[in-house]
């Protein structure tokens, strides 16, 4: 008790000397902390009325937070969320503390907590949540989290020992993350997609999971919708998509909105919009949804929630600059790219974009990947490509082979100076679509923020 207390005074402190020297105090408060207590994550998630969730996955988890933190708002609880999206263990921990009095005591009384995939089984071997949400699990910088088989098999691992109170909430259309099911004591509630026009039947080619979890067969789809996300089976073992506790009947797409037509095991059916494209953002809402399903919250108040969503950094969001709107899009893998762009695609625009990578250790300093992202489809519809970031060269090589002219990619050194060549190429009320690996996108709002035209992304 006196060890958690002298952590949580320390933590406090050092947020306190990094607000007034201006800084954001998004990680460096838990690491204090947890240096002090190691076990601060539970002390500071105990007394919570409602409990905590725990949403993790490669994709997603920050934007399905989000939506599950305006849902329990909606219904007039108060949640504490690590909102900037500092997902490692030290940045939930500073979340809490910042929530918390001196003497530890939350002045919330539920956690939504986004957690790093990789950082997931140390979290839940610290803590026992109430409910922990999987959106799904694609290879994701391979220098950090390895393969995708070990990383799950980890994350497994680690929910057989969670208690039979915690609820997961998992993706049925992704097998890797449906067999995280396997071996937990407690109740499971799944979600997907069942609109038989969402996805093809055509295999893609940066599937992470053409065989089975459990027994290695070849898997048979009946539909995929991105990479191995779909309607799947095993074609030697028992293991099938399992039955969803909420599912989209129907996804109509536009522009600015993706609408759901939402069924829950009940019967109950409601439309849901979310003012974001994409499909990936109908799975977004759907972990949501469940989530908030699990903890008591009824579909309608979580509708009413869900209609006036704003994006997080980086996911969508829209920055207004010299009466032209930057579309910041937030990419580093394979798969998020590639649902990324799709939703650019399924609208039919032909983007001027400002593309940035880099290799810092956030972005993973292995940037392969991007001979895998399906820069071909994008393309034929790119107007220009300014290239900037530590490894823009690369980029500008990938864009030429994937058949962008030459005379179209000009690459741009210098964060400010690439914005404001992208800004000024675009006419008055066009849109530039800003492309860009985690550190990049950093940095490209940092210069935003300095340009006049955003505010800093932790002050969201």
């Amino acid at each position: 008790m006196i060890r958690t207390a002298l952590a949580v005074s320390s933590g406090k402190l050092a947020r306190l000397i990094l607000n007034r020297a201006g800084r954001g105090a998004t990680a460096l408060p838990g690491l204090v902390a947890l240096a002090v207590d190691p076990l601060a994550l539970a002390s500071l998630t105990a007394s919570l009325e409602h409990g905590a969730v725990c949403v993790s996955g490669t994709n997603g988890k920050t934007t399905t937070s989000r939506m599950l933190a305006d849902i329990v708002r909606a219904a007039g609880w108060a949640p504490v969320h690590n909102r900037s999206g500092s997902n490692l263990d030290r940045g939930i921990v500073a979340a809490l503390l910042a929530d918390s009095s001196w003497t530890g005591a939350p002045r919330s009384n539920v956690g939504i907590l986004e957690v790093d995939e990789a950082t997931l089984p140390r979290v839940l071997a610290r803590m026992a949540p109430r409910v922990v949400v999987v959106t799904n699990l694609f290879r994701d910088q391979l220098d950090r989290y390895f393969e995708i088989d070990a990383l799950a098999k980890r994350i497994g691992g680690a929910i057989a020992r969670l208690p039979a109170s915690t609820t997961l909430v998992l993706n049925a259309d992704d097998p890797i993350v449906a067999q995280l099911a396997h071996g937990h004591r407690g109740p499971v509630t799944y979600f997907g997609v069942d609109d038989p026009k969402a996805g093809g039947t055509v295999a893609q080619s940066i599937s992470d999971a053409t065989r089975c979890p459990r027994c290695r067969a070849p898997l048979q789809y009946r539909r995929v919708v991105l990479a191995h996300i779909g309607d799947w089976s095993c074609s030697a073992c028992s293991f099938t998509r399992p039955e969803r506790g909420i599912a989209a009947l129907a996804v109509e797409l536009s522009a600015a909105a993706t609408t759901i037509r939402i069924v829950a095991a009940s019967g109950t059916v409601e439309a849901v919009t979310v003012p974001l494209p994409g499909l990936y953002n109908a799975y977004n809402a759907l972990a949501a949804l469940a989530a908030a399903g699990v903890v008591g919250i009824g579909l309608p108040t979580a509708a009413r929630a869900l209609a006036s969503f704003r994006p997080a950094f980086g996911r969508l969001e829209t920055v207004q600059a010299d009466d032209r709107t930057l579309r910041l899009m937030l990419v580093k893998n394979p798969a998020g790219f590639n649902a990324a762009i799709g939703a650019l695609l399924e609208t039919g625009r032909h983007p001027r974009l400002l593309a940035a990578l880099n290799d810092r250790d956030a972005d993973g300093r292995d940037v392969s990947w991007i001979w895998d992202a399906d820069f071909e489809s994008l393309a034929p519809r790119v107007a220009h490509a300014f290239v900037t970031g530590l490894r823009s060269r690369d980029l500008a090589v990938r864009l030429k082979y994937a058949g962008v002219a030459p005379a179209r990619i000009e690459v741009v050194d210098g964060w400010k100076d690439a914005l404001v060549r992208a800004i000024g190429a675009a006419a008055q009320g066009d849109e530039v679509i800003v492309v860009a690996t985690y550190t990049a996108m950093l940095a490209l709002r940092d210069a935003l923020a300095d340009m006049g035209y955003a505010g800093r992304f932790w002050e969201d």
